[in-house]
């Protein structure tokens, strides 16, 4: 198992103050950026733990007003990093206000390597130890299938599915129209799974060209390429020990397709340009919107990664085929995004609700989540109206025709959109329904619906 080094990012102009800091913090993997924009590319990159930051960066090379904007943005993308400023020796007012504003250090120059090492290293370990307390109070405070609200029995048998697979080490393939919550359902295996203390590494796989894939799957050894200045890890290789969720796997170049199988076949990748085998622990989720076998038909997709691939399959249904989801989901969005706005509007008109659940949903909760966000910022009265969404009612479905059957699935569907509309209050439900509490009751465990 090869070992890890944690990412440091330094951002300094001067070369001969970058070679200096990066030999003398050679346990790290040392990152390094001359500017603000390089800065804040690398922190969305890599997420390091630890930032050493000199205050007179360019344009402002003889002052401090872009070492403190680039500071300030850094917290922004990165509130939990820990930044260490470097500054000149007569230096101290800005030293303090980069404090003020929520350096953890600073450091005085000239470089003396023993106490810039002694300095990272307690960043890290204060770092790492924030971490571990947030880690703890997420599981207690969290449910495990956070963010996914649903009463619809498909929805909730797949809820189960993942309890189950979670603990297991087994590769997973989530399908599922673009907007369902793939995402979501991964975190949840991850969170229930013994790694939820590791890493969780996404990448979607149709949102890098594929001339940067493989780099960024695999990594890259130095001088594998121009441009490649040093040794750089792939997303594979840093989820080791975690999970690594490959979003949109249908679009995986079918030039990569060979690599990643023989990855999931013997646990060992290769960098760019390296010669060693690099063993590597890492659970594999994928997701894809994509037909795989149709795929495998016109010779997009290997049949081989495919099998690997779905050692388990869970299958999200659309929105429109989740009964009582609709109007459910508008109501938790809305509290939501009534927060985040600053707005207090009060539910739903008839008719909006009623438009909600007719809806087809074809962007599935993404497209609901864009919706309810406009409306809260829209929404001139107190309810939200049919005028507010504008959306189009377009419903006609099948019903069974056996009669058992049909009073079963009238009943059901109404009970769930009762339930849904009155945001699971059973009161409030059973009035919608003109039934008593003990009735509902009754009804809903003959439907055995919990």
């Amino acid at each position: 198992m090869s070992s890890i080094k944690e990412v440091l990012l330094l951002v300094e102009d001067d070369l001969g103050l970058q070679k200096q800091m990066f030999w003398s913090l050679d346990e790290y993997d040392v990152q390094v950026s001359g500017d603000r924009e390089g800065a804040l590319s690398q922190i969305r990159r890599f997420e390091p733990a630890v930032v050493i930051l000199d205050l007179g960066l360019p344009p402002d090379e003889n002052g401090a007003s872009e070492g403190l904007a680039t500071l300030e943005q850094i917290l922004i993308l990165a509130p939990a990093t820990k930044i260490i400023v470097v500054t000149g020796n007569q230096d101290i007012t800005n030293a303090v206000r980069a404090i003020g504003i929520g350096a953890y250090d600073f450091y005085q120059k000239p470089i003396e390597s023993k106490i810039l090492t002694l300095i990272v290293g307690r960043a890290l370990r204060l770092h790492k130890l924030e971490q571990e307390n947030y880690r703890l109070l997420k599981r207690q405070h969290d449910a495990p299938m956070q963010g996914i609200i649903t009463n619809d029995q498909q929805m909730l048998k797949m809820c189960r599915t993942v309890e189950r697979i979670a603990p297991s080490d087994a590769t997973v393939l989530i399908t599922g129209e673009s907007g369902t919550g793939k995402e979501l359902f991964a975190q949840a295996l991850h969170q229930l799974s013994s790694r939820s203390d590791k890493r969780f590494v996404a990448i979607n796989c149709a949102a890098i060209p594929e001339n940067l894939l493989e780099s960024e799957l695999f990594g890259y050894e130095k001088g594998a390429f121009t441009g490649a200045a040093k040794q750089t890890i792939g997303r594979i290789e840093y989820a080791n020990g975690g999970t690594l969720f490959l979003d949109e796997i249908g679009d995986l170049p079918f030039s990569l397709q060979a690599k990643l199988l023989r990855f999931l076949q013997e646990r060992v990748i290769e960098r760019l340009g390296g010669r060693g085998e690099i063993p590597v622990d890492t659970r594999v989720i994928c997701a894809t919107h994509q037909n795989l076998p149709e795929l495998i038909k016109q010779g997009h997709f290997r049949e081989d990664l495919y099998y690997r691939l779905s050692e388990i399959t869970v299958n999200i249904p659309p929105l429109r085929q989740r009964e009582g989801d609709a109007a459910l989901l508008a109501y938790a969005l809305l509290e939501k995004y009534n927060t985040q706005q600053g707005r207090s509007l009060r539910g739903f008109k008839p008719d909006a609700i009623e438009a909600i659940e007719k809806h087809d949903w074809p962007g599935n909760v993404r497209e609901m989540q864009n919706v309810i966000k406009r409306v809260v910022i829209m929404a001139d009265g107190a309810q939200i109206t049919l005028q507010d969404l504008a959306l189009k009612s377009d419903i006609e479905e099948a019903v069974p025709i056996n009669l058992r059957q049909v009073r079963e699935y009238a009943e059901r569907k109404a009970i769930l959109r009762a339930m849904a509309r009155a945001n699971d209050n059973i009161t409030q439900a059973a009035d919608l329904l003109g039934v008593t509490r003990p009735t509902l009751y009754d009804l809903m465990k003959r439907l055995e619906m919990k």
